[in-house]
């Protein structure tokens, strides 16, 4: 039998409404020594049953999987059955068509939209949003990458890979595991990264998106080796730069910058602090056969921009989190403020920047303050044209707003 852990009064009124989290702070006892990661029932302080989770010894206690008195421990019904959930919406978006090499979509000049016939690469499984907290699954056109970021995900691989096979069929060649830079380390000492399903035919894969062409290394490279949730802001950002100088921070593989090329930017510079992601960025333009107009630097962006003394009609910037946690939130504020003032010094009349976070602990608000107080620090008219966030394959579960973790502007600098 799983343990149970009990709450104290008054402390269930957030499962009730579906929250996915119980925090340890509203835990009254256990029955039962659950180790990280087993699956626990979480009921009432009347002993009535809230539903089932994941149990971990920190901050978030339970990572809830089913509410109700109805949850019982997963099984392959439940892992397929969520699976299935998260594909079918995959689907109604228009994202899961996957082809063959002889049906490679053909580039086009400006792309429009996201849609089956041009985009092999989406986010199937966001965590809560789909149900699932600490897992993530990207799809890289017949190759699923799993990233587990709880001890209770990285022990039900075996099983969510079944259900993968399951699911997909034969669109999946491959399930590539890369869990050991996220599961807590205490809970999975000896994890390593490896495929659970098929094998590697190389260490860069190609991929499409909006017809793009995009080499991806999701073995070594960051997250699951692309930065999927800027799909739609990086088609946005092709509709604003045709004719105009770019520049991309942060640009890790290059996406922004591809996108600028291909909508007829007429200088596109791509900046990093890594040199394996200038590589991949280099390697990104040159497939769009426009490399002669974009220039890579492996550089800090701060001593970039400091030192440039182009003028640039159109930046990005896109940094990492500045802050992982509430304790770091203030000094990631001064960041995005630091930040900011300085993207606002290179641009010229007339530009348009594209500013993002993707701190959950900053909220929208907090950043756009961020964002005016280093207007007036640049001494620049700014008036925003866009409110951006994540896309529809990182849903956001109403009943979880901490999910919503990316958020962005658009800004005329005048």
């Amino acid at each position: 039998m799983p343990a149970i852990v009990t709450l104290k009064p008054g402390k269930d009124q957030s499962l009730r409404r579906l929250h996915p989290w119980v925090f340890s702070g509203a835990i009254a006892r256990m029955q039962g020594q659950p180790q990280e990661g087993e699956v626990v029932i979480v009921q009432a302080s009347n002993g009535e049953q809230l539903g089932m989770g994941h149990y971990a010894p920190g901050s978030i206690a339970v990572r809830m999987l089913g509410f109700g008195p109805e949850a019982t421990e997963p099984d392959a019904a439940f892992w397929q059955g969520k699976l299935r959930n998260a594909y079918q919406l995959r689907q109604r978006l228009g994202l899961t068509t996957q082809k063959t090499n002889a049906e490679q979509p053909t580039r086009k000049k400006a792309p429009q939209s996201a849609d089956s016939h041009a985009t092999d690469v989406y986010r199937l499984i966001h965590a809560e949003g789909d149900g699932l907290p600490g897992l993530i699954v990207d799809v890289y056109g017949d190759v699923a990458v799993l990233q587990a970021h709880s001890a209770g995900m990285y022990l039900a691989r075996p099983q969510i890979a079944e259900a993968l096979k399951a699911v997909l069929g034969d669109k999946l060649r491959a399930i590539y595991d890369k869990s050991a830079e996220t599961v807590p380390a205490k809970a999975a000492p000896d994890a390593q990264n490896g495929y659970l399903l098929g094998s590697s035919t190389g260490t860069e894969h190609l991929v499409h998106e909006n017809a793009h062409p995009f080499a991806v290394d999701w073995e070594t490279g960051q997250k699951t080796g692309f930065f999927i949730d800027q799909r739609d802001n990086r088609d946005l950002l092709a509709r604003y730069s045709a004719g105009r100088r770019v520049l991309n921070t942060f640009c890790y593989t290059g996406g922004f910058s591809v996108y600028a090329l291909q909508a007829g930017a007429t200088l596109v510079h791509s900046v990093d602090s890594s040199k394996r992601a200038i590589e991949l960025t280099e390697r990104n333009a040159a497939l769009t056969g426009l490399e002669d107009k974009h220039a890579a630097y492996a550089q800090d962006v701060f001593t970039f921009m400091k030192a440039s003394e182009e003028q640039y009609d159109l930046i990005v910037l896109d940094p990492p989190a500045f802050a992982k946690h509430l304790s770091a939130r203030h000094n990631a504020l001064m960041g995005y403020k630091r930040l900011n003032a300085a993207g606002l010094r290179r641009i010229a009349p007339g530009g348009i920047l594209f500013t993002f976070s993707c701190s959950q602990v900053v909220s929208r608000e907090l950043f756009q303050g961020a964002v005016l107080a280093a207007a007036i620090e640049a001494g620049r008219q700014v008036r925003v044209l866009h409110h951006l966030t994540q896309p529809a394959d990182h849903p956001v579960s109403l009943f979880h707003p901490e999910g919503e973790y990316l958020k962005g502007l658009v800004l005329a600098v005048e």
